[in-house]
């Protein structure tokens, strides 16, 4: 059944009555206030640093043909990623989730991609059936799998075995492939398994699973990771897609700072702040390229680096605990760094993450800047590397649908459906 125009005429009114009484025109001088009077640093209520300018705070911009076409300053780039079959329940009590993890090459190497890191997460309320299985080799030894059985829990099962074989999966595979990387390693995500991170914010259950060792061992492996990476100097960072982060914007709402913060998330602080758009009444020193509402797509623009203290970040911060795991470096070496950037033809901002040890360096935070711009601006989204590593570690629809019927076949025993699975179908 669709709309009738009647329907579409009301909808219309309804966007007319609240364009009249939500005017965002003002929150680019809000933003610019912020910018220039709270991140050099951020404190928190506490008097906690939680956020600072790694070396001069500054807004830039880059003609986005000019840093396509120029050289990258890394020969090799590889990405990693995993995708899951999502989590499934069956009848029979359990509940699953498969993730595989493939690394990606830039220029490519095949013998690399053909590896896999594959793992099924499971939840049993029984506890007498154990389901633990260590790493087992197929395919001549080019792809491994291994069984993991996630701590009991009376809620939160379907997102726990989620996580943890999203999360094993891929900083095992990592690790497993580490050597590989010569010049730069980008994972598709944050630099930190921050769902597991988040664990400590939430209710009491939760808390309690991230003392368990499990969720431990898998925040220890990306800690190991790190610690890999900074030691043989070469970099790695997280590239971020969807950066939903409250961590500024959470920080200027607490305490008496006397300024109304708009935004539900920092990503839309940092668009409203590194948006462009040429003056209707200014005539513009050469032609524009302009996008929708007059945005200007010429140049990417971007910030400085940040060293982020705030939210899960505060976990790897030097006054921060890890998770409970040893740190064989200086604490200082581990806490996250950022900077974001702004792609206007497609009005999306990246988040993209590095530990203080490479980030402290001017030579190689710009080295990394560097790249993260020249392949946005070629292709108008994530690095090649990041899209490469999706497209292997991606899970589709259908294999979504196989998988679960063979589970579901093997285990004799039926998943339970929900309504909008039966109504739409499997989704992505």
């Amino acid at each position: 059944m669709t709309l009738d125009p009647v329907h579409v005429d009301s909808i219309a009114d309804l966007a007319a009555y609240l364009a009249r009484h939500v005017d965002d025109a003002d929150h680019v001088d809000v933003a610019a206030r912020i910018w220039e009077g709270f991140l050099d640093p951020l404190y928190g209520p506490d008097g906690r640093v939680v956020a600072e300018p790694v070396d001069e705070k500054r807004l830039r911009a880059v003609d986005a043909e000019d840093v396509a076409l120029a050289s990258a300053p890394f020969e090799t780039v590889h990405g990693l990623d995993s995708g899951t079959i999502n989590p499934t329940t069956f009848k029979n009590g359990l509940v699953v989730d498969l993730a595989q993890a493939a690394m990606a090459s830039v220029p490519s190497d095949l013998e690399l991609h053909r590896h896999r890191s594959m793992v099924a997460a499971t939840h049993v309320t029984d506890d007498t059936v154990p389901l633990d299985e260590p790493w087992r080799k197929v395919d001549e030894g080019y792809c491994r799998w291994r069984v993991m059985q996630v701590p009991k829990v009376n809620r939160y099962a379907e997102g726990i075995v989620h996580a943890l074989a999203l999360y094993l999966a891929e900083s095992s595979h990592a690790l497993e492939h580490a050597e590989t990387v010569s010049d730069l390693l980008i994972l598709d995500g944050p630099l930190y398994p921050v769902e597991l991170l988040n664990w400590r914010e939430r209710d009491a259950e939760l808390r309690a699973l991230s003392e368990e060792l499990k969720p431990r061992s898998v925040v220890e492996n990306y800690v190991r990771l790190v610690e890999s990476f900074v030691e043989r100097d070469v970099p790695i960072c997280g590239f971020v897609k969807n950066p939903a982060s409250k961590r500024i914007v959470g920080t200027l709402r607490e305490g008496d700072r006397e300024i109304d913060v708009p935004w539900t998330d920092d990503a839309a602080f940092f668009t409203k702040l590194l948006e462009r758009r040429d003056d209707d009444t200014a005539a513009p020193e050469r032609e524009r390229t302009r996008g929708p509402e007059g945005r200007r797509t010429d140049e990417l623009t971007f910030t400085n680096w940040f060293v982020s203290r705030g939210g899960v970040d505060a976990t790897v911060a030097t006054d921060g605990d890890a998770y409970g795991v040893e740190r064989k470096l200086d604490p200082q070496l581990y806490e996250t760094c950022f900077f974001v950037v702004y792609e206007p033809q497609t009005d999306v901002l990246y988040r993209v993450e590095t530990p203080y040890a490479f980030a402290r360096d001017e030579d190689t935070r710009e080295a990394i800047t560097r790249q993260i711009l020249g392949d946005v601006a070629a292709r108008r989204g994530p690095p090649e590397a990041v899209a490469k590593a999706d497209e292997l570690a991606r899970i589709s629809a259908r294999e979504k649908s196989s998988l679960r019927r063979k589970f579901s076949e093997t285990l004799d025993s039926d998943e339970v459906k929900r309504y909008d699975e039966v109504r739409w179908g499997d989704l992505e």
